[in-house]
């Protein structure tokens, strides 16, 4: 990888995934949603009959998991072997489950290997790498490294215009997984050298201007 890295962490109900993508469309770089790995692991485990309390088992299932993610204009397809699985990952089924499932050690690190193999190979001008512990972990020496937060209420708000009317239970969704997910890696507070975009009061577009002012300015 020669090209800018852009690292991009940020808690549930943030924006980071549809920001991330949207930035890196218009630079013209590739995407990378290291949550969506994560998902994909729980729904190869779900798929295989594996128990999420198995930890064993669930760290061996990494090896079988054939992840490739196939950027459009619109979105971005994520593929387990030759199955589509960019809508199926994102069920209540998954997401109930997906932080038992990323808060085991081994897997984050096997799981960080392949991020990492997955910048390296990549031969766009850049990345944008969106997830949890980017700018600390996988790619801490990423050019721009960004920290994308705002107000839980305003988070909830986004993400319940996301969801399907029987997810009414969006705030303690939002809550237990930002509470599950913090005791594995801090992503509410900035590391030294990673600038916090606050988009509370941010539309879409703006928010996505702010990333690409940031990413022009490191260059």
């Amino acid at each position: 990888m020669t090209g800018v890295v852009v690292a991009v962490d940020g808690p549930a109900g943030s924006g980071k995934s549809s920001v991330s993508r949207a930035a890196a469309s218009r630079l013209g770089f590739d995407f990378l949603d290291t949550g969506a790995a994560y998902r994909a692991l729980t729904w190869l485990a779900l798929e295989r009959g594996v128990d999420i309390d198995d930890r064993d088992a669930v760290i061996r299932l990494v090896d079988e998991l054939e992840y490739a993610t196939i950027p459009t204009p619109g979105d971005t397809i994520v593929t387990v072997g030759a199955t589509d699985v960019t809508s199926a990952i994102r069920e209540p089924r998954i997401t109930a489950v997906v932080s038992d499932v990323a808060r085991i050690p081994e897997v984050r690190v096997r799981l960080t290997e392949m991020f990492r193999a997955m910048i390296a190979a990549s031969r766009e001008a850049g990345i944008v790498v969106e997830g949890r512990d980017i700018t600390t972990v996988v790619a801490p020496d990423a050019e721009v490294r960004i920290l994308l937060t705002a107000d839980e209420d305003v988070r909830i708000a986004r993400r319940s215009r996301e969801l399907t009317p029987e997810h009414a239970s969006t705030a303690t969704q939002l809550r237990d997984r930002d509470r599950k997910d913090a005791a594995v890696v801090d992503f509410l507070s900035a590391a030294d050298g990673v600038t916090t975009l606050d988009s509370t009061n941010l539309d879409f577009e703006q928010t996505v201007t702010a990333v690409l002012d940031l990413v022009e300015a490191a260059r």
